[in-house]
């Protein structure tokens, strides 16, 4: 029997962050409402963006539907968390990676972790990105609340036109 892949045609990055009295995982749901996503399935996937796969607008998506995502996720109670993502297709339209990044940290401190990552991982691969995109939710989380941002690449089984 062969192994079937399934192959993205395309990706959008969108991000949310929430704070609630109830629970962390009602954090976690506001958060994905807040990016437009929290009436998906989502499945998380590693970090590699295919050659050929392009980037486009966030949109709404089915309800119920199965979709794979790069999640990067920090829940936290009076403290300041952070979660992103960067990411970065190789020059001659090859292959891309994706790096995450979370946890007790402010935005800056995200940015230079996912620096640090994103390009240990061109290393490691013996590719030369282009253009680095960050997408980083910071937020303070009061005492009294449970706080959750979210940083997601949200990959596409169909292809897309920046239009849609």
């Amino acid at each position: 029997m062969m192994a079937q892949s399934i192959i993205p045609k395309g990706f959008f990055v969108t991000s949310g962050k929430a704070l609630s009295k109830v629970s962390r995982l009602n954090t976690f749901d506001l958060a994905l409402k807040d990016a437009g996503i929290n009436q998906c399935n989502l499945v998380s996937v590693s970090s590699i963006i295919p050659p050929n796969c392009r980037e486009t607008f966030p949109r709404t998506l089915p309800v119920g539907s199965i979709t794979y995502a790069v999640i990067s996720k920090a829940e936290g109670k009076d403290e300041t968390i952070s979660a992103g993502i960067a990411w970065g297709v190789e020059r001659n339209d090859g292959y891309g990676v994706v790096a995450e990044a979370y946890g007790k940290m402010d935005e800056a401190t995200a940015k230079k972790k996912l620096d640090k990552k994103i390009q240990e991982m061109a290393k490691t691969r013996e590719i030369e990105l282009g253009e680095v995109k960050y997408k980083i939710e910071t937020l303070d989380v009061p005492r009294d609340s449970y706080g959750c941002v979210a940083a997601v690449l949200v990959f596409l089984l169909q292809a897309t036109t920046s239009g849609d």
